[in-house]
């Protein structure tokens, strides 16, 4: 499988850097990556697997991350309805009038928004490391690091970024550090200024669905979850799966909270079944 090609979306003075594996003609996913994760984060293998299986598959940088626009150290200028409003348009721009929408972490969240908001514009919906954000649900385990004192340095931001992984993954069997040092490091090494993708995205502003919440869902739905979230334990998945009508929930065996400790057969099988029953109910 080869990448059809990495494009420049523009608009309002923002630049999103896109890829593409896969045939236009097939099916459009959409991947929304999480919190300062730029679309590296979504393994190419995982974006390959995905479009030999007939479909086409479209991961991007959101804005802070990786080639697309950044914006001043502590003053982001955006929200969660923006990125949502991006991915929109980066559909738009293909000319894709719907798309199933995988989201991730931060990116369940701006999924949500678009099934809420836009169900029209989703074939279905996948959320993948989630939460309600309910007072009851079980706290994480990880423990964070402190933010680097040089955000410019490229070694205090690699080691950040480990740390920050570990807290993540770390109870997964699956967290390699010499592997995720690597993979952070080329993560590092793309970005175009790895100190405002570090700062900015938690600083932006955190918004809600306009008209419903999880339990007005009416797409097809699948929630996974790892089972070694550090951040969000299994419960909170369960949760989200629960609220949705009818959605199905699939755990990942011995996974943390990022797909670099997920084994790619126990992701793509469940999402191209849902993805195919999607189509079919078309």
């Amino acid at each position: 499988m080869t990448t059809l090609c990495t494009s420049i979306v523009t608009f309002d003075e923002v630049e999103l850097c896109v890829e593409m594996y896969g045939e236009q003609r097939d099916p459009p996913v959409l991947l929304i990556a999480g919190m300062s994760a730029s679309m590296l984060w979504w393994p190419g293998e995982v974006c390959e697997a995905i479009a030999s299986s007939g479909f086409f598959v479209i991961r991007y940088d959101q804005r802070d991350t990786g080639r697309s626009t950044s914006f001043p150290l502590g003053r982001p200028g955006y929200s969660t309805h923006d990125l949502a409003a991006d991915a929109l348009r980066i559909c738009d721009s293909l000319g894709l009038r719907s798309a199933h929408v995988v989201g991730h972490s931060l990116g369940s969240g701006i999924a949500s928004i678009l099934a809420i908001d836009h169900p029209d514009r989703l074939r279905s919906v996948t959320l993948l490391g989630a939460t309600t954000g309910a007072r009851d649900l079980p706290s994480g385990t990880g423990t964070f690091p402190d933010l680097p004192d040089d955000l410019e340095s490229r070694v205090a931001a690699i080691d950040y970024l480990l740390e920050d992984t570990r807290a993540c993954d770390g109870l997964s069997p699956r967290f390699d550090e010499d592997r995720m040092r690597q993979f952070i490091t080329l993560d590092v090494d793309r970005a175009d200024d790895i100190a405002a993708t570090i700062s900015n995205p938690p600083a932006m502003e955190f918004t809600r669905p306009r008209h419903g919440d999880l339990g007005t869902v009416a797409i097809p739905s699948l929630v996974m979850h790892g089972e070694m979230d550090s951040i969000f334990p299994v419960a909170h998945g369960e949760a989200v799966a629960r609220l949705i009508p009818d959605a199905a929930f699939v755990m990942l065996p011995g996974a943390g909270h990022t797909l670099l400790t997920v084994d790619q057969e126990d992701f793509t099988t469940p999402l191209l079944r849902h993805l195919r029953a999607a189509e079919r109910r078309r």
